[in-house]
């Protein structure tokens, strides 16, 4: 060992580092949790709300009083009895007075206490005025009465009570929300009459069980008018286990047409919900919506209007979405986390939390009712001195006119205690009045009486919970009121998607040969007539609704999904879909498709081979797509035909050497992948030397023409006509007849 380490200075403590950060962190992390941070079950108030009301009672900032400089109050509250920092100070007193935060405001508050849309908005403590509310009242009626117990301030020259004397479980009235050090509070608040009924319910029914007192307590209840959507099932399981969570919806209605937003959750701002809505109109997520206005006001609070760009758009879904996007809807953690009367923090189920308020509140009762007797009973002991002395009148005062001391001559005389002798030797002469015998004796029966009833109140345990009752009943008929925040069982809220979103306007999607795609509105197009650049021409169409995918597949067989709604307008040329997508070297785009998720086709190649596959299957996110059909080396994609009923239709080919096959749908396989089956038979030399293949494909109905189209001729076949043609999958089918043998296309009339 050093010399350096070998020094020991004589009267200093030499602890390891290890084990005095230990002690300093532990120390300072009780101090948050008791002397900061969570509420005491008693008064469900924290150390700086606790000082705050007491300085004011001290200031005589009584309800009836007029209001005084907030930093009048701040400064005593640091001066005397909070040694910490005035803002925060400032803000725990402009909380207590803010009606939208508090449930019960405890402060009276005069100037800007800031608003719903910016609680932190309030002014500073120079300008605004503050008394106590009425309802700070159940909080200090009590104190000067024997019922808490007083501890020195932090320096030894005043007291201040530990606990304030609460009549109401304010713990679960205004609730509280705290971060300490390893633990959290976020005690939301209720409503007065529903705590009180299930404490007198306690009263009653000491065994009475977490279900029970939920039928009294049917949940929390928030200063907003917004409704609970919590299901009631979860919220008795949230009291059961004295933790959990809860959501909040906004309340809506309509107004001529319009979205009225007229209560929003706890703690939300209406101007941050607009500014989430606009947010998702400029990034195009929200077309249903065409305007957002706020006409808030000193009448009505929140009033934030949406205007729905059209009146098909579904409303109901429209509020769905911005529940789930927005603040319009919001959870909230419940964690009933406080400071027992044994002093130590511990999260509690609503029985055992109300079971040990109502404990506290007896012991407060019992202590109120002790103080008072001791106070009967010392003034009944005055009286009887007092009555002494009246019917001995002239004795006393010769006693008190001749003796040098005439207490102890008094006490020995009539045989007075130290205390009566000192009261008759306080009397006032103009209190030696004959009616003054009348009054004692008055106001000693009234005392007897109020003695015997303190005796047996304090005596039987039956009667003090009666008493208890009774009190917090009227303190209910005085402070309580109706329900703010609706209970209702609401569906889960589902944000949509961009097609359900986008309006659902009729499209037609055109494809040229070169792979370029654009959307017109309306079907009433004609496709073929769009302009197209040099060397570019029609391909292929497909009509549907703006809030559908796009599906184009390309000559490997891959598909590819697009939002309709977001390709370019056909007064242009359109985009690549190069820009878009990431085919295959040497890939070209062959076919575009739109339908409903369960809408049906036949995709095949001029190989022979195909299958019918929903259009749902189609689908791919992939910019690269998906492998929809394999394709044969050498083979062509064909052009999807769609397929109404697949127990009904029928399946028209035609093969380039003239051959007609007609089958059954529902004689090829319905897959979402793969080659499928050989629709047609092509001799095996002439498909790998491409001198035969499959030209045309169409799906005609039991009742529907076939039309054959071979170069500038084409023929019309009837149902019974076109069905001579039927034969089994596979097979090369018969002969068209001359002249229609070079088979370009097959088309179907719809009957």
């Amino acid at each position: 060992m050093s010399d350096q380490q070998q020094i020991d200075y004589e009267g200093v403590e030499r602890l390891p580092l290890s084990q005095f950060t230990e002690k300093a962190y532990l120390d300072y992390a009780m101090y948050v949790i008791m002397d900061r941070a969570l509420p005491h079950i008693g008064d469900g108030l924290k150390p700086v709300q606790r000082r705050i009301l007491y300085a004011m009672s001290e200031l005589g900032l009584s309800a009836s009083s007029k209001h005084k400089k907030s930093a009048r109050t701040v400064g005593d509250v640091l001066g005397k009895f909070h040694p910490h920092g005035d803002t925060a100070c400032y803000e725990a007193m402009v909380l207590m007075a803010q009606p939208f935060s508090y449930r019960y405001p405890l402060i009276d508050g005069q100037g800007n206490w800031g608003s719903p849309d910016d609680p932190k908005s309030f002014a500073a403590m120079r300008y605004t005025e503050a008394r106590l509310a009425p309802f700070a009242r159940v909080f200090l009626d009590e104190l000067g009465q024997g019922t808490v117990d007083w501890i020195p301030n932090f320096d030894g020259t005043l007291n201040e009570p530990r606990t304030l004397p609460a009549r109401l479980p304010n713990v679960l009235l205004n609730g509280a929300t705290g971060i300490a050090v390893g633990m959290a509070t976020d005690i939301p608040p209720h409503n007065l009459n529903e705590v009180v009924s299930a404490c007198v319910r306690l009263l009653e029914q000491p065994k009475a069980t977490v279900e029970e007192l939920c039928a009294h307590i049917q949940g929390p209840d928030y200063p907003t008018e917004a409704e609970i959507i919590t299901p009631r099932e979860e919220l008795v399981e949230m009291y059961r286990q004295g933790h959990g969570s809860l959501r909040m919806r906004a309340r809506w209605h309509r107004e001529n047409g319009d979205i009225v937003i007229d209560a929003l959750p706890y703690q939300v701002s209406g101007a941050r919900i607009l500014e989430q809505i606009a947010q998702q109109m400029q990034a195009k997520k929200l077309p249903l919506v065409e305007d957002l206005r706020d006409e808030s006001d000193h009448e009505n609070p929140t009033r934030l209007v949406i205007v729905p760009r059209s009146r098909r758009v579904d409303v109901d879904q429209l509020m769905s979405h911005l529940f789930a996007t927005t603040d319009l809807e919001r959870s909230y953690r419940v964690n009933l986390n406080v400071i027992g009367i044994d002093g130590r923090p511990q999260v509690k189920d609503l029985r055992s939390l109300l079971k040990e308020w109502l404990l506290y509140r007896t012991m407060t009762v019992r202590r109120r009712l002790e103080w008072r007797l001791e106070k009967v009973r010392n003034r009944l002991h005055i009286l009887e001195g007092l009555l002494i002395a009246y019917l001995n009148i002239d004795e006393v005062i010769r006693i008190i006119r001749n003796e040098d001391a005439p207490k102890p001559v008094l006490m020995q005389t009539f045989g007075l205690t130290d205390t009566q002798a000192e009261a008759i030797l306080e009397l006032k002469l103009r209190h030696l009045a004959r009616l003054e015998e009348m009054k004692i004796r008055g106001e000693q029966e009234e005392l007897a009486a109020e003695r015997d009833m303190l005796e047996k109140t304090l005596a039987s345990s039956q009667r003090l919970r009666t008493l208890i009752k009774k009190e917090l009943l009227a303190d209910a008929e005085r402070y309580g009121d109706a329900r703010r925040s609706p209970l209702v069982t609401r569906e889960a809220a589902r944000a949509l998607d961009e097609s359900a979103l986008t309006p659902a306007e009729p499209v037609t999607v055109v494809l040229s040969k070169k792979g370029w795609i654009r959307a017109a509105k309306g079907h009433d197009v004609g496709p073929a007539a769009l302009s197209y650049k040099a060397g570019d021409g029609y391909l292929a169409s497909a009509r549907g609704r703006s809030n559908q995918p796009v599906v184009v597949i390309d000559s490997h067989g891959r598909s590819y999904a697009l939002p309709a709604h977001t390709l370019p307008s056909a007064r242009g040329q359109g985009e690549p879909l190069t820009g878009r997508l990431n085919p295959p070297p040497g890939a070209e785009f062959v076919a575009v498709l739109m339908g409903q998720p369960d809408d049906r086709f036949l995709l095949a190649t001029d190989a022979g081979y195909g299958f019918i596959a929903r259009f749902e299957d189609m689908l791919s996110r992939n910019k690269s797509g998906k492998a929809l059909l394999t394709v044969p080396q050498g083979a062509r994609v064909l052009a999807p035909q769609p397929v109404a009923d697949v127990a009904q239709d029928f399946i028209a080919a035609a093969t380039s050497a003239g051959h007609l096959l007609v089958l059954p749908a529902a004689e090829l396989p319905q897959m979402s992948r793969g080659k499928g089956n050989r629709i047609v038979g092509i001799p095996g030399p002439k498909l790998k030397a491409r001198e035969e293949w499959l030209a045309a494909l169409a799906v005609p109905g039991p009742r529907d023409r076939l039309v054959v189209h071979a170069g500038r001729r084409h023929k019309t076949m009837r149902p019974e006509e076109w069905q001579e043609y039927l034969g089994d999958r596979g097979k090369r089918g018969r002969k068209l007849p001359r002249g229609y043998q070079k088979v370009d296309r097959l088309e179907v009339e719809r009957r």
